[in-house]
């Protein structure tokens, strides 16, 4: 075990320790294939937490034990477990002790026979000095000096998904009512949902009628019987950037609102019966069962009647859903203009007059159960900072997450998220071992990008090989994660402004696609200091030349110009100047601005030439 992992002589009692207590929960042929565990205490051992000796850990640091800029966890490495708890012990650098962890959050990274823990992977910041152990009773022993490795230190290429597993130890929620009525946290929280329950007069209990169909979850129901149409209306996150966009450039407050229970509010237009809840029922009334009188979370018509409700109360105090999107509701008087964004039970207020403001979050707490959360600065794992007359929208804390979670976060950095000139292809490389974590990554790259343009091409590429990916694809998204941690707190800054103005820049990169040749389009949309809107994806055919690709590219950027402009317009910004889209494909730029018949262009899809209608009605300058 010490060999495998390379783990220092001085942790041969622990080595010894984790051994026997693994071969004592391990069935045995003359014990008749049971453990000596199962034999001497009559119940099977859980292995569910065993883990590999001498594997990289993090150990979670509790809130009350740090700063909130300090780190969230500790390298170490695993060790063996505790003999009288559930718990493992973890060796710490520079300590004169054993961590015992028991249910903290820690980073478990295997590590391969051929790499040296103590050498290589430990934090270049840390300093030279030997793991030291100090709870065991050992012979004392003078710690001999470590050689410092002088290779040349580079990012590992060895590493494969197979070595990120067990990466994060979460806290794992209840499967079943048994097991969350076993605790108490769950018991009280299951208590407090009944009890909110029963104050909004959710149901009635009746006895049961004939031949009804009880429901007791939302997989049961069947169309047309026990509800008609779904869709609720929710707010796209460009709305969020674009709403926070206007507010820092014209200096208005932004407020977060969050509506507790909401799905209780909504009122169904079926009838539905539901059993009692399990360990709620009323012990006088067993046979009877719940007539719902308004919705309830797992219900599939549940949103769409929130949504109704809360549209409702919005049009009564005299706000109007705007034609771009129906979950954002806007008020006029005057010259003042008050702006409400409803994403499901969350809730971005903003506008010109604070007094308006003010009287519709009292309504609001006056018809609903309300938090006022004050100024917005958190809002789906978005960040807002406010610096005087800028505006940041950042993803930091995410950011730290993602790295901790993927076990990157004492990488190397990198300050360019893609290698120069990588060409990435389907089949090229050696198969992963487990393909899950590759989408993990990727899936939450792609949320990244919401407020990092700067990654959003080659998350793009990276997204083309979600169904096999190989070790290729798997190396390209370790950088761009090493891109992150050198890049954490960048986001998209926002100043206030005298004049609004609309600026697109838009390129194609052409043919660089290597298994369909398509090329790629990529715009970015400006309102006045900071990008609102951008984007990165194939083209849908392929281009027969580099003015055609730009063309194409200049025309999607058009059109999301387009919309952006209409959404202004909503939010009572009218922008005066035309909008100006910088291409850098002259042929590209004399074809939009000359509707003549080309033999090279005559293929050309007719939707793309609506970059050309823009051009000479003169709502673009290209």
């Amino acid at each position: 075990m010490l060999h495998d992992k390379n783990v220092p002589g001085k942790f041969w009692v622990e080595a010894m320790h984790t051994a026997a207590f693994v071969v004592n929960r391990i069935p045995q042929q003359n014990l008749d294939y049971k453990s000596p565990y199962e034999k001497l205490f009559e119940v099977k051992p859980n292995v569910s937490y065993f883990r590999v000796f001498g594997s990289v850990c993090y150990v979670f640091i509790p809130s009350s034990q740090r700063h909130k800029l300090e780190k969230k966890a500790v390298r170490s490495i695993f060790v063996g477990y505790d003999s009288e708890r559930k718990e493992s012990k973890e060796a710490l650098p520079d300590s004169d002790k054993l961590k015992t962890d028991l249910e903290s959050n820690k980073v478990c990274l295997p590590v391969s026979g051929n790499e040296t823990i103590v050498e290589d992977e430990v934090d270049q910041e840390q300093p030279n000095e030997p793991w030291q152990t100090g709870v065991l009773q050992q012979p004392p022993a003078q710690p001999e000096e470590l050689r410092r490795s002088t290779r040349i230190r580079k990012p590992n290429p060895k590493y494969a998904v197979a070595n990120l597993a067990e990466l994060m130890e979460e806290e794992k929620e209840p499967e079943s009512f048994e097991e969350a009525n076993s605790s108490a946290a769950w018991r009280a929280a299951m208590k407090h949902e009944i009890d909110a329950l029963l104050q909004n007069e959710t149901w009635t209990l009746v006895p049961k009628p004939q031949e009804a169909r009880l429901v007791a979850r939302g997989f049961t129901q069947q169309v047309g019987i026990d509800y008609e149409e779904t869709f609720s209306p929710v707010a796209k996150l460009t709305y969020v950037r674009v709403l926070i966009a206007v507010a820092a450039t014209k200096g208005w407050p932004l407020f977060q609102m969050d509506v507790n229970n909401a799905f209780l509010y909504g009122t169904l237009d079926h009838v539905i019966y539901m059993t009692q809840p399990l360990g709620f029922e009323d012990h006088s009334r067993l046979g009877h069962v719940c007539k719902l009188k308004k919705a309830i979370y797992g219900l599939k018509q549940s949103p769409r009647a929130w949504y109704g409700k809360i549209a409702e109360f919005l049009e009564v105090n005299g706000f109007e859903s705007t034609s771009v999107d129906a979950s954002l509701f806007v008020k006029r008087a005057g010259e003042q203009l008050v702006v409400v964004l409803v994403y499901v039970d969350d809730l971005i207020i903003t506008g010109s007059c604070v007094e308006e403001i003010q009287q519709i979050k009292a309504n609001l707490c006056t018809r609903f159960c309300m938090k006022d959360l004050g100024v917005l600065k958190r809002f789906l794992g978005l960040e807002i900072n406010y610096e005087g007359e800028h505006v940041l929208l950042h993803q930091t804390a995410y950011s730290a997450d993602l790295l901790l979670k993927f076990g990157m976060l004492d990488s190397k950095p990198a300050w360019t998220p893609v290698e120069p000139n990588l060409k990435l292809y389907i089949d090229e490389g050696k198969d992963l071992d487990d393909e899950t974590m590759y989408r993990k990554i990727v899936g939450s790259l792609i949320y990244l990008t919401l407020t990092r343009p700067d990654i959003a091409f080659i998350v793009g590429v990276l997204s083309r090989f979600m169904q096999h990916p190989k070790q290729p694809h798997l190396h390209a998204v370790r950088r761009v994660l090493w891109y992150v941690k050198a890049t954490l707190r960048l986001g998209v800054l926002f100043q206030r402004e005298v004049v609004m103005c609309l600026v697109g820049y838009c390129d194609a990169d052409y043919g660089d696609d290597p298994s369909s040749r398509r090329s790629t389009t990529g715009y970015v949309i400006k309102l006045g200091s900071g990008a609102i809107s951008w984007c990165s994806r194939l083209q849908p055919t392929v281009s027969l030349s580099t003015t055609e690709a730009e063309y194409c590219s200049a025309a999607m950027a058009a059109q999301e110009s387009t919309w952006l402009l209409r959404l202004l317009a909503e939010l009572g910004q009218n922008i005066e100047e035309k909008m100006i889209l910088w291409c850098d494909n002259v042929s590209a730029i004399k074809l939009a601005e000359n509707p003549t018949f080309h033999a090279r262009t005559k293929h050309i899809e007719v939707h793309y030439h609506y970059i050309r209608e823009k051009v000479l009605q003169g709502e673009i300058d290209l």
